[in-house]
């Protein structure tokens, strides 16, 4: 079952931290444990293929799928996007069908990716690099974006791409205070992971925000590309109701603010539920209360079948990068 995210693990020093949470420690220990134990002993599949690697250090909320979006767009046609298929019940590998295949099946955010792009979906992405390389079809492909993949053991990447919530007001942080889940929002030490960057790339939440120099200390001497949200905002002359099934549902009220929405109202769910027909009701029930019309993200709006699309809005988001030539020249220079 899905968990809400807590807010305080993405608060600078776990402001807010409840009391209990030293009891957690234990399961971080055993987090970490584990973890080391898959190390040890994986042993990476080399694609002959070039295989990007898009990932974040924390459990969710980042910025990867816009930026993997972006990354598509800025490598087409001869970039393939790859994905485990998270909360889809089809286990791969297959490439998505945009058309038939639903977010039930193959994920919300493959199935988002799939509009646009070419994308396979495969538990085990060793397979899916696998399918891809078969890939006949003209344009035949020469690089694979594999998203969330920071962590996976299971293939090697010729290029890792860290992907970091650059967002810092209000007392947010993207590491919390650093714990490894569930003690904090880590999946991996600060340290450890940095270290197998490449490249970072901070998520912004608009055109105006700057980096934190703070921030930017941790990330050393790697290369630092600057992505900034895109809202594609509907016009709808009436307040909204908004609701989220995201990492930081948070944001996507902030966002709803930056875009000049009245905001009648909102609500978070955790990160990929998928809402029953009795929840839809019910925030029907309060949007038509308040004289609203409910809004949410593309992620959570895909999941929705034609009936529930036809009464909800869509805020979709797009990644744009400040200095998208030099991203490019870099890419290409570590391709060869």
């Amino acid at each position: 079952m899905p968990i809400k995210t807590p807010d305080w693990w993405y608060r600078k020093n776990a402001a807010g931290a409840p009391w209990w949470r030293p009891l957690l420690w234990p399961l971080s220990l055993v987090w970490r444990a584990v973890n080391a134990i898959k190390a040890a002993n994986a042993r990476p599949y080399r694609s002959p293929l070039f295989v990007i690697s898009v990932g974040n250090l924390t459990l969710g909320g980042s910025g990867k799928t816009p930026i993997t979006g972006a990354l598509l767009d800025l490598l087409a046609p001869e970039a393939v996007g790859l994905s485990r298929g998270h909360g889809g019940t089809l286990t791969g590998p297959i490439t998505i069908d945009p058309h038939t295949h639903t977010a039930a099946e193959v994920g919300d955010e493959p199935l988002m990716l799939a509009q646009t792009h070419p994308f396979v979906i495969a538990r085990d992405r060793a397979a899916g690099l696998r399918l891809i390389e078969k890939r006949r079809k003209a344009p035949k492909p020469r690089i694979v974006i594999v998203d969330d993949a920071h962590q996976n053991l299971k293939i090697a990447k010729d290029l890792h791409i860290l992907v970091i919530d650059g967002d810092t007001r209000n007392g947010a942080w993207p590491f919390g205070d650093g714990g490894v889940c569930p003690y904090g929002p880590m999946r991996e030490p600060l340290e450890q992971g940095v270290a197998r960057a490449d490249i970072c790339v901070l998520w912004m939440p608009d055109e105006e925000a700057q980096p934190d120099p703070d921030l930017l200390a941790l990330l050393g001497d790697k290369p630092v590309f600057i992505a900034r949200l895109q809202a594609q905002a509907p016009a709808i002359p009436a307040a909204v109701y908004g609701f989220a099934g995201i990492a930081k549902p948070w944001k996507f009220e902030a966002t709803l603010h930056s875009e000049g929405y009245d905001i009648a109202g909102f609500e978070g769910f955790p990160d990929h539920a998928a809402l029953s027909p009795a929840e839809l009701e019910a925030l029907a029930a309060k949007t038509a209360a308040s004289g609203a019309r409910l809004i949410t993200t593309q992620k959570d709006w895909i999941k929705l079948d034609p009936a529930w699309r036809a009464r909800i809005a869509c805020l979709p988001i797009t990644a744009k990068f400040d200095d998208e030539a030099g991203l490019l020249t870099l890419i290409r220079a570590r391709q060869g």
